[in-house]
């Protein structure tokens, strides 16, 4: 195995990407959006209604709102605030990841599924870009580990615990959190025969820690919602929080009735799944062919050496969520503890039985990894963005040469593995958070222009829109909604300013409104990435603008 301070080393390493990324501006959608819901609970001291923009929101439970709306009462409204308890539930993840790991085979499995974790790409751009997948995972994989812990052990601290955090990713997600956690606990238990463990009283105080966990979260459904049958949510009148939460979520995930439908490709997960969990994706695979290879041959029969938690979960949960409709990336983030317990100890096997000749062509495989992260970080840094700091050139020659160093150093086979993996996550990851994303936000046009109110000292409640579309951005860092108007509206006012995009400046002109001051900044959907606005030759012609005019 490696050593403790090579395994540190890289650890250090993943968490000092992670606070590089801390201090980037909030993504649109999603995580301006939720900052901007959080937000609103904090100045308007209402913690149990949530809203999207003006509308009821009714999609996702409270806490990941509650945990952001805290972090910012403690912190006050910052971006990094936002993504404090994001980042501490990923944290989570990677203890929970090494527990299981541990619980399962050995202490050692356990710390390279922490790493494995950690250095994933989807974790990583998970603590960036936060949803409520951080959350999520963090608390589905405590879950899961307790749950373990307690059908192996019998201990009631431990199934209190995961019924705890099974409450906490319930209220944080809905049903899926559910599901996440119980397929695996089901396959764990079919395999090893211990059903057993769930006709015990000790299932009862279980049930009590976590009713208790989700009491809150219901209570704020049924004062919202259930108090108020006249409200009308997505076209129905008489909507049941607590009937949602509990059996209309998930149908509606599945089928696209009222969030709408993005995605009917039933293999949209395994090849989104080759990016997700770069650098480690082909060891994956590896190993997870492997150990389905072996259980087969053994025909599932019961070796104390084995386990299905993790197969058996990963392959339920791929077929359950390649079934809804709406599909986004970071939905396998929920699977990613697994497959890190699942890659840790494939590869801990490789060493343990002295596997040298897989090892040495899984180490070509990730060289091979490394050396397209170096040249997609070539063009990144010398092509798509060109480097303009100084700074920058030094942060990135620091790790460039940390990364150097270990990919032309002898050593070990294993540790050659583990640490040229870790550094390609390392590479990616560091020129993303200290050079790529702080050059794609620059198109943002939100955040863009909360600059240009800020240093022009225009006031932020006399900020107006006449369309439809949110601005999420803009009323985080301005920290004021902009408000919704007409153009009837605007004639009745005087001193105001409208943010508008080229369609609606031209019903602005149209309407023969005048104004004295107009400021543009450039706009881009930045989360929908394409091949033409990351060409600066053709990027000029994506691109959009948004405008601020001050109407005299």
């Amino acid at each position: 195995m490696t050593s403790n301070t090579r395994y540190w080393f890289l650890i250090i390493l993943i968490i000092l990407v992670y606070i590089a990324g801390n201090f980037a501006l909030l993504f649109e959608n999603d995580s301006a959006q939720f900052a901007v819901m959080a937000m609103r609970m904090v100045q308007e001291n209402d913690f149990l209604n949530l809203f999207k923009g003006t509308n009821e929101y009714l999609d996702k439970p409270h806490m990941h709102y509650w945990l952001a709306a805290l972090s910012f009462k403690v912190f006050g409204l910052h971006d990094w605030a936002y993504r404090i308890p994001g980042i501490l539930a990923t944290l989570l993840g990677a203890y929970s990841s090494y527990g299981l790991g541990k619980l399962l085979y050995n202490s050692n499995v356990g710390k390279l599924a922490a790493l494995v974790f950690m250095s994933a790409q989807t974790i990583v751009l998970g603590a960036i870009d936060v949803r409520t997948d951080a959350v999520l995972t963090g608390f589905t994989i405590l879950a899961i580990w307790q749950l373990t812990k307690y059908i192996e052990e019998g201990s009631l601290k431990a199934i209190a615990i995961g019924a705890f955090a099974a409450g906490i990713a319930f209220s944080t997600k809905g049903q899926i959190a559910l599901l996440v956690i119980g397929l695996p606990i089901i396959c764990h238990m079919a395999y090893t025969r211990k059903w057993y463990a769930f006709l015990n009283w000790k299932v009862l105080v279980a049930l009590m820690v976590f009713a208790i966990a989700i009491a809150p979260m219901l209570y704020a459904y049924y004062h919202q919602f259930d108090l108020h049958p006249e409200k009308v949510i997505r076209g129905k009148s008489d909507r049941s929080g607590i009937f949602f939460i509990f059996w209309e979520q998930s149908f509606e995930r599945l089928s696209g009735e009222g969030i709408g439908k993005n995605s009917s490709d039933y293999f949209f997960f395994f090849h989104t799944f080759l990016w997700v969990f770069l650098p480690w994706t082909i060891l994956a695979i590896t190993g997870f062919g492997t150990k389905i290879k072996a259980l087969v041959k053994q025909k599932f029969a019961y070796d104390s050496s084995k386990e299905v938690l993790t197969i058996g979960g990963i392959t339920l949960i791929f077929i359950l969520i390649s079934f809804a409709q709406f599909k986004l990336p970071h939905y396998l983030n929920v699977t990613i503890p697994l497959f890190s317990v699942l890659t840790a100890s494939y590869m801990y096997g490789l060493y343990s039985l002295n596997k040298q000749t897989v090892m040495k062509y899984l180490i070509m495989v990730q060289y091979f990894i490394l050396s397209i992260i170096f040249i997609a970080s070539c063009l990144l840094c010398f092509y798509v963005f060109k480097i303009d700091s100084v700074f920058t050139y030094f942060i990135l020659g620091i790790g460039g040469g940390i990364i150097l160093f270990f990919a032309l150093k002898s050593e070990a086979q294993f540790v050659k593995l583990i640490t040229i993996s870790v550094c390609a996550s390392f590479m990616l990851n560091l020129v993303l958070n200290v050079h790529f994303y702080p050059s794609l936000l620059k198109y943002q046009g939100g955040s863009s222009m909360s600059k240009v109110v800020e240093e022009n000292n225009i006031p932020v409640d006399r900020i107006y829109k006449i369309g439809k579309e949110f601005t999420w951005a803009l009323d985080f860092y301005n920290q004021s909604p902009v408000k919704l108007t007409n153009i009837e509206g605007i004639k009745k006012n005087n001193n105001i300013w409208i943010y508008a995009n080229d369609e609606e400046l031209e019903k602005l002109k149209v309407s023969r409104l005048e104004w004295d001051t107009l400021y543009t900044v450039d706009q881009f959907r930045i989360t929908r990435l394409q091949g033409r606005f990351l060409n600066p030759n053709t990027r000029d012609k994506v691109l959009h603008r948004q405008y601020l005019v001050h109407i005299n």
